[in-house]
């Protein structure tokens, strides 16, 4: 009888003091940015294009709309790298390297994203099907995969669509090595979509 109100009053004491629990605490995770490359886009001179673009953040599966840096470590098994985590959720991350490609690119009259009420000429938006690690038999990969749709602002009626992939060799399998993995795929595939983009509406009326 003793030994049960020692354990209640325990339980309670424990509930009032925030310093008190009963719960194992949870390991402090690194915190990672995408890495950008020294030079990852080239900046244009000359007249910049009568139009403004509005980058919105990519629809993603709940595995990669997280801050968890993802990895296939064995088939379709969905994991993530302990310990460690990405400073915002893929789609933000992958939204804000477009958004900074687009403007060190300098050939656009002007840019927003979702976060704000500012229109644009044109919508960039789609699918982030893969943002993740995986592993071969040949070693580690970086996979990046993005169904990218380019929308009339206007009418909301899609340009184009495409589908963008960039695989990227990790070299090695420590945490740093991945990151920096990440930041090599998406420079590319950044490049890739801003000439998609800037092709796309180059033919495509904006009043449409």
């Amino acid at each position: 009888m003793i030994t049960s109100v020692h354990r209640a009053l325990l339980v309670l004491a424990c509930a009032v003091l925030p310093a008190c629990s009963i719960l194992p605490k949870a390991e402090p995770a690194n915190v990672y940015r995408l890495p950008v490359a020294d030079q990852p886009v080239v900046a244009h001179d000359g007249p910049r294009l009568p139009w403004t673009l509005r980058i919105g953040k990519p629809q993603a599966s709940d595995a990669l709309n997280s801050p968890r840096i993802a990895v296939l470590p064995q088939g379709d098994l969905v994991s993530s790298y302990k310990g460690a985590r990405w400073s915002d959720p893929a789609p933000v991350l992958l939204r804000n390297r477009l958004l900074d490609g687009f403007s060190r690119d300098g050939r656009l009259r002007g840019l927003s994203n979702d976060d704000s009420t500012v229109q644009g000429d044109y919508e960039l938006g789609g699918d982030l099907q893969a943002f993740q690690s995986e592993y071969a038999s040949n070693g580690v990969i970086v996979r990046v995969r993005l169904d990218a749709r380019l929308v009339n602002g206007r009418s909301q009626r899609i340009v184009a669509s495409h589908r963008f992939e960039v695989t990227q060799p990790v070299a090695g399998t420590a945490v740093p090595s991945v990151v920096s993995a990440f930041g090599q795929a998406n420079d590319r595939l950044t490049g890739q979509v801003i000439e998609w983009v800037l092709a796309q509406a180059a033919v495509a009326p904006k009043n449409q």
